[in-house]
Order: C-alpha cells, then structure tokens, then sequence
C-alpha cells in the first residue's frame, strides 16, 4: 500500500466509515500558503524582548495558530504571573503587525498554488483557517491564490473565540463550506493547528515547512505529514484519488 493508502484507511478505520468523498479543503496561511513564520517569529520576539519577556526565537514557531491574544497572555503569564487586559493586548498585537510590516515581504510557498490548484479542479471548496489577524498578508490572498478564498470563506482570529489548537476555527471553516468532518481535509503546518484538524474529525493533513520535526505533527494527531508543500502538491492527486474507495 501506498502512505496515501494507508493513512485514508486508518482515518476510516478510527472514525468507523466505510469511504470519505472530500468536500472542503480547509488550508493554514502562515507556513502553508505563505513562507512567512521566519518573519512572524522575528516580529514576535522584537516585541516581547521589548516587553522584557524572556524567550527564544525559534519557541514562536510552536505557536503558530494561536491567536495573538493567545500568544501575548501566554507569554506575559509565563514571564510575569499576571493576566493582562484586552487593551493591553490589543496595543502590543497592533506593535507586533508594525513590526512585520516593516520587514521585507514574504512570498507564498512554492508549491501551495498547484495545491490549491489541484482542489479546486476537482470542485473541492477551499477555505482559509488562520490564527492570524495579519491584513497584510490576508489581503494578498486574491492576488496570489486567485477565486480560492473570497470574503465568506475565510476564518480568521477575528471570527472565533477559542482559536488553534482547539477545534473552533476549523468547525466554523466546515460550517462555512457547508460539509461535515467526514467530508474536510485539514492542512496546517504547525502542531497546534494540526491539533485543531485533528480535533474537528477532519482529514488532517501536516506539513513540514520550517523547523518543527515530523514527529511533533504525528504526535499532534496529523494522518499523514509531507516534508514539503512541494511535495504535498505532487502527491496530493494520488491522495484525492484514494478517498471515496472502501479499505
């Protein structure tokens, strides 16, 4: 059997169905559809270093799918003991964006638009699942993934309560698309949002895009992990195909 193979049959087996005909796609944005974590984390540690919040660089790519409310209360409850208040946490996520503007531009992620591509040949609806409230970069999405995830198809932190790794942004994607957890596939580069597809009952999808080893998306409940959205893209018609089939 082929790794597609056998990841769909063990989906289908855990979740007790006979075949799964994918309905949604429900795609990350930083690391997924755009090269830009290095920038993020940059950003990120500026501002808490500024803060005097002890970290380290790299700890940020971990928290990829947060919201940034998330991360900043995190953080300062770590380093400090203390909570802080949605104003303080809305001045110093405003900061943390400033600080991303000003670095250079990122650019989508080789590979991510024959994905994307690949989906939507096959009428499989996409939408976008990111804990980021990033405007720069949401508003590129038209530009750079063209008719793949206008105004009403698009969760970002502005749309839940809760958000990676717990289920919410992706039930709310499903919600928009119209499927259910047995017709979504989830792909997310990052543990916590791995956990939050994983979570929803979606077809999960990891993908090793920056530091973070396979075994922490395997660990967090991803059906099958590729070392590259190069990669997935290649694959990602032989993966399509083995849905729908009884295993």
């Amino acid at each position: 059997m082929t790794p597609e193979q056998m990841a769909v049959s063990r989906y289908l087996k855990r979740h007790d169905l006979i075949s799964f005909s994918p309905t949604a796609a429900l795609i990350d944005m930083d690391g997924t559809l755009y090269d830009s974590m290095p920038r993020h984390a940059d950003a990120w540690y500026r501002l808490m270093t500024e803060e005097g919040v002890p970290c380290e660089h790299d700890e940020f790519f971990m928290y990829e799918g947060r919201t940034g409310r998330d991360t900043i209360r995190l953080l300062f409850k770590r380093a400090f003991g203390r909570d802080v208040t949605d104003e303080e946490c809305e001045a110093l996520y405003l900061r943390k964006t400033q600080y991303f503007k000003e670095l250079p531009d990122v650019s989508p992620m080789p590979g991510a638009d024959r994905m994307i591509g690949e989906f939507m040949r096959r009428g499989i609806t996409t939408v976008l699942v990111t804990g980021s409230g990033q405007r720069s970069l949401i508003d590129r999405l038209d530009r750079d993934y063209p008719g793949a995830f206008p105004a009403g198809m698009q969760i970002t932190s502005r749309d839940v309560v809760h958000g990676k790794p717990h289920p919410e942004p992706y039930l709310r994607a499903m919600e928009r698309a119209a499927a259910t957890p047995d017709s979504s596939i989830a792909v997310d580069n990052a543990p916590m949002g791995v956990l939050s597809g994983a979570e929803s009952g979606a077809f999960t999808i990891g993908v090793t895009t920056g530091p973070i080893p396979e075994k922490e998306l395997v660990d967090a409940g991803a059906d099958i992990v590729y070392p590259s959205m190069l990669v997935l893209a290649e694959r990602l018609p032989l993966l399509l195909d083995v849905f729908g089939m009884s295993i």
